[in-house]
């Protein structure tokens, strides 16, 4: 199934969403799709605590609910939903892409899709909270170098079984990353990872991130702080609790006040999104 372009109409929805309209596979257009997808699609697992409380899923939400959660709700999602949902996209417009997998804490945890265009390979990750607005080559011959405020992402060329590491470095120290491996996987491989992404002591159910990106800026919200950061600087304000935690993530996300609510009842503290980071 994973294989499987969707079904219509809903390549046309999901561009729309984008605001993109269909092109044949080049570069350009890959570049275009990747830009309006971190532009319009927030990392965040706001919906991942909304869905579970409020209709008790503990699975990857369906394609429809995925773009009508942007839609009505301007969700976006963790790292399954908004790699898997795009690389589908992708199969739907023709493009030469395979699921792929990366190793973090654990082999196998994060998803991301390698694209060949115009005669080069690319690493497209859509789901890890990073300003990848463009794709990343993987035919390096040095380091490939991402900056935004605080964060410095570095992307190095491959090793000898063709993996590729990328590393994460927050103020100066290596903070977290990720080695790619360019085997094709299905979704049915990440099921036993993403049913642990529910239990109760995972990650996105006992933490808080949201991540919009836009050419040379970004807004985040991690747990009870609000990181706006603009080249190389970064501007960290704490927020004073829940109540303007609720207003801040409505005012820099729209998202509906009743739906975050509802996502952070009963949560009263928050550890760190990075230690561990899976879907």
């Amino acid at each position: 199934m994973s294989g499987e372009p969707l079904s219509r109409p809903l390549p046309r929805q999901y561009l729309e969403t984008l605001g993109v309209a269909e092109k044949s596979p080049s570069r350009g257009a890959l570049a275009e799709l990747v830009t309006a997808h971190l532009t319009r699609v927030p990392f965040e697992n706001i919906s991942k605590l909304y869905y579970r409380k409020h209709l008790g899923l503990a699975n990857l939400p369906t394609i429809q609910q995925y773009l009508d959660g942007i839609a009505q709700n301007h969700f976006g999602g963790t790292c399954y939903s908004n790699n898997y949902y795009f690389y589908r996209l992708l199969v739907s417009l023709g493009y030469d892409v395979k699921l792929c997998a990366a190793d973090m804490t654990a082999p196998a945890v994060h998803a991301f899709s390698l694209v060949r265009v115009e005669g080069r390979e690319y690493l497209v990750d859509t789901g890890y909270a990073a300003p990848f607005l463009s794709p990343l080559p993987r035919d390096l011959k040095t380091d490939y170098v991402v900056e935004l405020g605080r964060d410095r992402y570095v992307f190095k060329p491959q090793d000898e079984n063709r993996c590729s590491r990328l590393d994460l470095y927050r103020d100066g120290v290596l903070k977290h990353g990720y080695l790619a491996r360019p085997e094709p996987r299905r979704i049915e491989d990440f099921s036993g990872v993403i049913q642990g992404s529910f239990r109760p002591d995972a990650t996105f159910l006992n933490s808080l991130l949201l991540a919009r990106f836009y050419p040379g800026r970004s807004v985040v919200i991690h747990n009870f702080s609000l990181i706006e950061s603009q080249g190389t600087v970064s501007t960290i304000r704490q927020l004073q609790g829940l109540d303007e935690l609720i207003a801040t993530i409505e005012e820099r996300f729209e998202m509906p006040r009743s739906v975050i609510t509802q996502a952070l009842s009963g949560q009263e503290k928050f550890r760190d999104a990075w230690d561990g980071a899976s879907p």
